[in-house]
């Protein structure tokens, strides 16, 4: 049977290495494998065929439909007339709407780039009887999920 875990890379790991080592499962049997961390920042704008999640002209739309009311409110009183200020208002509003979300999608990415850690995967080979004990100590050390896999 397999054992495979995930962990974040740090001292629990070590420990659930260690713990494993003591309650009898050999060395050449446990296999940690790290994964890489993403080089690249996340893409700002969408494509027809990858998307995050994130829009950005939310909060333009938003923002642009308020200037272009106030625009043509205030245009009523206005020399240029409440269509041409209703204009004036909306690309305001795009404007300023889309220059925030990039800056908030920026910092965020900022913030993300800098907490991200590293994951590793444990994979641990064992018998059946070794299945629970090994789940259990590997539980104790934080792992993130684990998942067992029988190979009969």
């Amino acid at each position: 049977m397999y054992v495979i875990a995930s962990f974040e890379q740090s001292i629990f790991l070590e420990l659930a290495i260690t713990a494993l080592e003591q309650s009898g499962v050999p060395k050449n049997q446990i296999l940690a494998v790290p994964l890489d961390k993403r080089s690249e920042d996340r893409k700002l704008f969408d494509t027809i065929h990858r998307a995050d999640g994130f829009s950005l002209f939310d909060v333009a739309a938003v923002l642009g439909t308020c200037g272009m009311l106030l625009g043509a409110i205030y245009g009523m009183v206005l020399r240029w007339g409440p269509i041409l200020w209703g204009l004036i208002g909306l690309c305001a509003g795009l404007l300023l709407g889309f220059l925030l979300k990039v800056l908030f999608v920026k910092k965020q990415n900022k913030k993300t780039k800098q907490n991200r850690t590293s994951e590793v995967f444990l994979v641990i080979r064992c018998t059946n009887d070794q299945g629970k004990n090994v789940e259990n100590i590997l539980w104790d050390n934080t792992a993130l999920g684990i998942a067992r896999l029988n190979n009969e």
